[in-house]
């Protein structure tokens, strides 16, 4: 499905990993004819900013940088513990974007964190598995269980070369609480795609911070890495919901 315009997106990646975690749905989405962004955030992929440099306002910078920079809203597109980083972009420029899209991402309210938000979460081989390295200012997830925890669908061929492109994650925004307003965030479209056997974020809290906040949501049968095990669908998913935004 393609829309009857030309859309802009910007792809946020999840912790620990890049941009490059979006190529097959870049790829995708601008053979349709849109404009994407999917940049690296600081202390990921081709970015090598300290981790002990690294603040949410460092994430959210490149965000409103790229947004400033664009003559339309655009779709704003944030995975996993970025749900939390796009949402508050788009607090900080409401005027910039068209709708925002959570993959099986952190939907929080006001004050909400990563970290105040995985306490008590059962069932998640991710959470089982995240510590904080006591002398150094990046979290990790034991390394025997990362494919398990985020990408269990995929080959261990295809792992194994995704593998030296994951990087510790700063720990820094991950205590960041969240600041939006019922004014600007409040106002904005939301969409929420879950992942339905995520061992990251069970569905169950997917659908516990999805739920009564977004104007639609869409299922992927998939590991919390719809973008390598199902990139086509997702991409799909993308252009409806470009589609549904455009209605409004």
């Amino acid at each position: 499905m393609i829309t009857s315009e030309k859309e802009t997106y910007l792809l946020v990646h999840s912790a620990w990993l890049g941009a490059w975690q979006w190529e097959g749905v870049v790829s995708i989405l601008k053979e349709k004819g849109h404009q994407v962004f999917a940049p690296d955030l600081p202390g990921h992929g081709s970015d090598k900013t300290s981790p002990a440099e690294i603040t949410m306002d460092s994430y959210v910078k490149t965000l409103t940088d790229i947004l400033d920079q664009q003559g339309q809203p655009v779709i704003l597109v944030g995975h996993s513990f970025n749900g939390i980083t796009v949402s508050r972009a788009a607090e900080l420029r409401p005027n910039k974007v068209k709708g925002i899209v959570y993959l099986s991402a952190f939907l929080l309210p006001k004050g909400g964190s990563f970290i105040k938000a995985v306490q008590g979460v059962k069932g998640s081989i991710a959470v089982d598995n995240f510590f904080i390295s006591e002398d150094k200012p990046y979290a990790l997830v034991k390394e025997d269980e990362i494919q398990n925890a985020f990408a269990h669908d995929i080959s261990q061929e295809a792992f194994a070369a995704a593998k030296p492109n994951i990087v510790p994650e700063p720990a820094a925004p991950l205590m960041y609480e969240l600041e939006i307003t019922d004014e600007n965030f409040g106002q904005l479209p939301k969409y929420y795609i879950e992942c339905t056997q995520d061992r990251a974020i069970p569905i169950s809290v997917q659908r516990a911070m999805y739920s009564g906040k977004v104007n639609k949501t869409y299922s992927i049968d998939s590991s919390h890495t719809p973008n390598f095990s199902q990139p086509a669908k997702l991409a799909s998913i993308l252009l409806s919901i470009a589609k549904e935004v455009t209605k409004l």
